[in-house]
């Protein structure tokens, strides 16, 4: 959990340095296409006004899911990672 607290602190800072908010902030997701992982995805970001993209990998296997959403800080940035991670199978890009 350390790990992903030393993750979030860096990211924080570093969108302090070079975002200037607010601003339109890209998340990237890919999960397996097998469950209801981009459902949960979707259920996230439902009602902030998100522009989703999703893309099937070659495979077939995954599903890239692009998320377009106007932020007003680093701490909103992080607080949908924080609820996205909870998600079985996901990764973030």
């Amino acid at each position: 959990m350390s790990d992903n607290k030393n993750f979030y602190t860096k990211l924080k800072a570093q969108l302090d340095d070079t975002t200037s908010f607010p601003s339109d902030y890209m998340y990237k997701f890919i999960v397996p296409t097998d469950s209801s992982q981009v459902q949960e995805v979707e259920t996230i970001f439902d009602n902030f006004g998100a522009v989703i993209t999703k893309k099937k990998s070659k495979t077939g296997k995954y599903i890239s899911v692009s998320i377009v959403l106007s932020v007003e800080n680093s701490d909103l940035v992080i607080s949908f990672y924080k609820k996205a991670e909870k998600i079985k199978g996901i990764i973030s890009l």
